[in-house]
C-alpha cells in the first residue's frame, strides 16, 4: 500500500516510489519548496505528494574546475552558502530562496533577471540524474564543461514541470562570486520612464539587472516618482562597479532623472526582495501574471496591461525587466469578494495584449478557473508526444503543464 505522502531520501527510493505508483495505477505530485505552486493547472487526477526535501546536500564541488553537483532537494540559500565558501555561485535567480529548491527551480524553468549577463539556468546545467516514471535512473552529461554531441537530455527536463521525470541531482558550471555588489535606486519623474529604460538598455557596460518598478512599496526598496522608480543591480570588480555607477547616473540624468541613491551594504538582500516580489500575493485578493517578450516592447506592454487592469477597477503593482523584456503584473482589489469578477474581466483583456501570459502567484479563488498558461505554443503537439513517450501512464504531475500535459 502506498503511503499518503512520499518522502524518499535517495534516488533509489524515488525509483521505488514511482515503480510502486506505476504498479498500482497511482500518480504523484512532485514537490520541492512549493514556492511556485501557483504556476500551472491543478492536477487532473488524485495524486500522492512526493516531497524531494530529504534528497538534499552537495555531492561534489570541483572548485578548481568551476563545476559542482548538488541534490535536487537542496534549498537555494543553502546552495548559495556552500558555493560561497569557495567564492563561487550559480545564478539561479528564483524567489523565496530559503524555501525554493534547486530541482524545483530547474523543473519550473524559472527565468531570472540576470540571464542576459550570465545565461539561463538551463545554460548552467552540465549534467543531471533523473528518475523516469517507471523508476529507472538515467544520467545525462557529467561534471565536465564541454560541447555536447547528440541530444543534451539534461536541457529537456529543465522547464518540463516534472512531467517527464523527477530530477534528483543536477551538475552545474559555476562562476566566480562578484567581489562587489551595488544597487542604484532612482524615482522617475513624470514622462521619464521610456527615456530611462532606453538609456539603461544602451549602456556600454550592461548592469547585472535593470528593472522599472511601479508599486510593490512594501516589497521592493526605493520610492516611486510619478512614473515609478528604477532598480539597478551592479556586480563585478570595484573599478567596474564604480565606472558603471558613473555611467548610469549620467544616463539617467540625460533621461531627466535628477537623483540616484546608492546601496552598498545589503545590496544582495535588496535584490532578493525584488525576486520575492515577483510571486508575492495578497491572500485571496490578488493574482500575479508574467509576460515574456522582447526588451524593446517592455514599456508599451507594461503600460497597456496596467491600463487594462485599471479599466477593470483593479489596483496594480508593475515590475518590468529592461534588459530581458519580462513583465510582472500583480492585480488586486481591497476585497476578495469583489476581486474574482474584476479579475475574470481583466484576463480577457490581458490575453489580447499578451496571449502567452502565465500566472505565477496568487491564492484567489478565481485562479483555478483561469487558464494559467494563456495561448498554447506551436510546439504543443511535440510536447504531448514527449510526455507520451516518457510517461505513458501519466504518473508524473498529471495535467499540470501547458495543454494539461
Amino acid at each position: 500500500m502506498i503511503a499518503q505522502r512520499l518522502a524518499p531520501r535517495s534516488a533509489p527510493e524515488v525509483g521505488d516510489a514511482l515503480r510502486e505508483c506505476a504498479h498500482s495505477n497511482g500518480a504523484v505530485r512532485v514537490e520541492g519548496g512549493d514556492t511556485l505552486r501557483a504556476m500551472g493547472y491543478e492536477l487532473d487526477r488524485p495524486v500522492i505528494p512526493l516531497s524531494m526535501s530529504k534528497v538534499h546536500g552537495m555531492v561534489a564541488h570541483e572548485y578548481h574546475d568551476l563545476t559542482c553537483a548538488v541534490r535536487a532537494g537542496t534549498r537555494l540559500a543553502a546552495f548559495d552558502a556552500a558555493l560561497g565558501e569557495r567564492g563561487q555561485f550559480v545564478p539561479l535567480d528564483a524567489p523565496q530562496r530559503a524555501k525554493a529548491t534547486v530541482g524545483g527551480t530547474l523543473a519550473a524553468g524559472w527565468l531570472g533577471p540576470r540571464r542576459h549577463l550570465y545565461g539561463r539556468a538551463r545554460d548552467a546545467v552540465i549534467g543531471t540524474h533523473t528518475v523516469l516514471a517507471d523508476g529507472t535512473l538515467v544520467r545525462a552529461g557529467g561534471m565536465v564543461v564541454k560541447n555536447v554531441t547528440g541530444y543534451d537530455m539534461s536541457k529537456l527536463y529543465v522547464g518540463s514541470f516534472g512531467t517527464l521525470g523527477v530530477l534528483v541531482q543536477a551538475n552545474f558550471k559555476t562562476l566566480p562570486l562578484p567581489p562587489v555588489r551595488r544597487v542604484l535606486l532612482a524615482p522617475l519623474p513624470e514622462g521619464t520612464r521610456d527615456r530611462a529604460a532606453a538609456q539603461l538598455w544602451a549602456l556600454p557596460v550592461p548592469p547585472a539587472a535593470a528593472l522599472c518598478v511601479e508599486g510593490f512599496r512594501k516589497a521592493i526598496d526605493g520610492t516611486d516618482g510619478i512614473d515609478g522608480r528604477v532598480f539597478v543591480l551592479l556586480e563585478g570588480s570595484q573599478a567596474l562597479v564604480d565606472r558603471a555607477t558613473r555611467e548610469i547616473r549620467s544616463a539617467l540624468g540625460r533621461a531627466g532623472v535628477p537623483e540616484t541613491a546608492i546601496v552598498d551594504t545589503g545590496a544582495a538582500a535588496c535584490f532578493e526582495r525584488v525576486l520575492d516580489a515577483c510571486i508575492e500575493n495578497l491572500g485571496e485578493r490578488s493574482i500575479t501574471f508574467r509576460v515574456l517578450g522582447e526588451p524593446a516592447g517592455a514599456v508599451p506592454r507594461a503600460v497597456a496591461a496596467r491600463d487594462a487592469a485599471h479599466r477593470c477597477e483593479l489596483f496594480t503593482d508593475v515590475l518590468f525587466d529592461v534588459m530581458n523584456g519580462d513583465l510582472f503584473l500583480r492585480v488586486s482589489d481591497r476585497d476578495a469578494r469583489t476581486f474574482d469578477a474584476k479579475a475574470e474581466a481583466f484576463v480577457d483583456a490581458l490575453t489580447a495584449i499578451a496571449p502567452h501570459r502565465a500566472i505565477v502567484g496568487g491564492n484567489a479563488r478565481i485562479r483555478t478557473a483561469i487558464d494559467p498558461w494563456g495561448r498554447p505554443p506551436g510546439a504543443l503537439e511535440r510536447m504531448r508526444g514527449l510526455k507520451a513517450s516518457f510517461d505513458p501512464s501519466r504518473i508524473l504531475n498529471p495535467g499540470r503543464f501547458i495543454g494539461r500535459i
